[in-house]
């Protein structure tokens, strides 16, 4: 083998293995109360907003004792942004200043752009077992901040399940996977939120997009996360990846559930405070203001 046929085969060879994302980051949920004393694990916020664009927040809640989440999310508004409500199991009653009102239940996925500006109201009730879910807010970039607010509500029932060998399972609840598209349409980030399960003593990858965003959060077992890794990830961590176009994973004597979520960068600054996202404190400070005044939802 000539020299220059070996340095073409390991340039080639680095090419194929720089397929598969590194972990850029990995945090450990902390425990915090939000609402009325609602207690649950923000899996990053306020201060990882830059690394995690366009995703501005991920809160974990989940209890059996209804003390930790009856008090729930009393009146309070959004501007500027998205929230995508996921219950694993439970029911959580939700209610709003434009006439929504209905109820989420155990596997389904509720979709609010708030926009121009909403006040609603999250409300969990007493549930047999665990009541557990998530909560993520997307940016929404400069030009949609202002749109009419909307709702999708998702039943458990429409989230498509995709089965591979081994017992593996995806939920597809926006984006696609394969062939199959998640039931969440029409929203203005380009998003895909996947939901995986992937049972002891197996080993899985996963395509991505290599310009976009891509997180997962563990939140039941563990599992190897890097091709050629050692270190596991166990619950209640994230990984922010780096680049690439294939995440890895593997699992031992425990099985891994996580969430799989990915969106493109929007790239713009932002100006947060509290449940209102804008581009500039002076945009902020006119939110605030209409919420004061009684103006701000349009």
């Amino acid at each position: 083998m000539t020299i220059t046929n070996l340095l073409t085969e390991i340039i080639f060879f680095e090419a194929i293995m720089s397929k598969y994302r590194k972990i850029e980051k990995s945090l450990k949920a902390k425990t915090t109360t939000d609402g009325a004393g609602v207690k649950l694990k923000r899996v990053f916020g306020y201060y990882e907003q830059k690394m995690f664009d366009p995703f501005l927040l991920l809160d974990e809640f989940g209890s059996n004792n209804p003390d930790d989440y009856i008090a729930g999310f009393p009146w309070h508004p959004h501007r500027g942004i998205e929230t995508v409500t996921y219950m694993l199991s439970g029911l959580v009653e939700h209610a709003d200043s434009i006439g929504n009102k209905g109820t989420i239940g155990s596997g389904d996925i509720q979709w609010m752009t708030a926009g121009s500006g909403i006040v609603h109201t999250e409300m969990p009730k007493l549930f047999e077992g665990r009541t557990q879910g998530f909560q993520l807010w997307v940016n929404l970039p400069k030009i949609n901040k202002m749109m009419p607010p909307r709702y999708q509500d998702i039943p458990a029932k429409n989230i498509p399940v995709v089965s591979h060998d081994k017992n593996i399972t995806v939920k597809v609840i926006s984006g696609e996977y394969g062939s199959i598209k998640g039931p969440v349409k029409d929203i203005i980030a380009d998003i895909e939120y996947l939901d995986f399960t992937i049972p002891i003593n197996n080993e899985f990858e996963i395509d991505v997009n290599p310009d976009y965003t891509v997180f997962a959060y563990i939140y039941d077992g563990n599992g190897i996360f890097e091709k050629d890794g050692y270190s596991k990830t166990e619950a209640g961590n994230v990984i922010l990846f780096g680049k690439g176009d294939k995440i890895y994973i593997k699992t031992g004597r425990e099985q891994a559930r996580f969430l799989l979520i990915s969106g493109k960068p929007l790239n713009e600054p932002i100006a947060w405070g509290g449940p209102i996202v804008m581009n500039t404190a002076e945009e902020l400070d006119i939110a605030f203001e209409e919420y004061r005044k009684g103006t701000f939802v349009k």
